[in-house]
């Protein structure tokens, strides 16, 4: 049997019904007592018990450290978490443990696994699956879907299909054959590399007609060190009376990274193509091609806990690291 280790968060799956609400309550055991067997010898640790709202880079840092700690131990990890936020934190997993010598599938459910209409039965199974049978990694189970962590977006509030992989297809799926592969995983022979630090003093914005550049100023004044910016289109921002253009170079010059995505969720920002973007280009705003708002922002928050400076910001959006973007 495989060994796997279950590490639980909180989040939908494991909440009850309280005079306050939903809240997290259930612990692994209580999970995988309404799951029924499983083929694997499972251990489970319960290191955190918040909502996905509360979950933020101070427990990224809990849940990257228990990771890396056990990673040596298991053939493979399965994350149970709240789903609003899960798809930042398995982007930022991806950044953090790049090279994992192991797979690492997060899940979660849009109904309490308490509740007789759950999906939270069918996740769990899945991501127990995806650890058994992926490549070494970090990923996102659900609805009987596996995708890369760093591509996963949730699209849907309540909907059973709540999450999408953005700009690459899914690693894989479920039929009735099984689990069915439609990507291979890169595999690497290095060892996972860790790293940590993070910058969290960043900022996420999307424009809109009439957006006041001066807006970024007084972000740079209250110690912004790094701003992504969901622009129209293909990343198109505005120059013409509202010259957010300009400020962006004010920026790049005061040496604060300026990333520019799109507000369209699927293909690429392409500031090459029209006035508007390329007018950006020059000013120092690096695009960020393809990547998921999530995946942006996190990857901005690594590099700068690096230590990089905008150049070398702006090469590490020039790379793949994790399967995040294409170039």
């Amino acid at each position: 049997m495989k060994k796997i280790l279950l590490l639980t968060t909180g989040g939908t799956i494991a909440s009850v019904v309280s005079a306050e609400g939903l809240v997290p309550r259930e612990s692994g055991d209580d999970l995988l007592r309404n799951i029924g067997y499983l083929p694997y010898d499972i251990k489970i640790e319960d290191i955190l018990q918040l909502d996905s709202s509360n979950i933020q880079p101070e427990e990224w840092k809990i849940i990257a450290d228990k990771i890396y700690q056990e990673r040596l131990n298991y053939d493979g990890i399965v994350l149970s978490h709240g789903t609003d936020t899960m798809a930042y934190t398995a982007s930022m997993l991806s950044f953090m443990l790049q090279n994992i010598e192991i797979p690492v599938v997060l899940t979660g459910s849009q109904v309490p696994i308490n509740v007789v209409l759950t999906d939270a039965v069918d996740n769990l199974r899945l991501a127990f699956a995806a650890a058994d049978r992926c490549q070494p990694g970090v990923y996102l189970a659900f609805n009987r879907k596996i995708m890369l962590g760093c591509r996963a977006v949730k699209v849907r509030t309540t909907n059973f299909d709540a999450f999408e992989s953005v700009n690459t297809p899914c690693v894989a799926e479920v039929t009735s054959e099984g689990i069915v592969f439609n990507q291979n995983a890169r595999i690497s022979n290095e060892s996972c590399n860790y790293r940590s630090q993070l910058d969290t003093n960043v900022s996420l914005i999307k424009l809109f007609p009439g957006f006041d550049p001066s807006l970024l100023a007084a972000l740079a004044k209250s110690g912004c060190h790094g701003i992504v910016i969901e622009g129209y289109g293909l990343g198109g921002m505005t120059f013409i009376r509202r010259n957010l253009v300009a400020q962006i170079g004010e920026l790049n010059k005061q040496g604060i990274p300026v990333i520019a995505s799109s507000q369209c969720l699927y293909e690429r920002s392409d500031l090459t193509k029209y006035e508007v973007g390329r007018l950006a280009l020059l000013e120092g705003a690096i695009s960020a091609h393809d990547m998921t708002s999530e995946s942006a922002i996190t990857k901005l928050m690594w590099c700068l806990g690096q230590g990089m400076d905008v150049e070398e910001i702006r090469n590490c959006f020039n790379q793949n690291l994790v399967g995040e973007v294409t170039l």
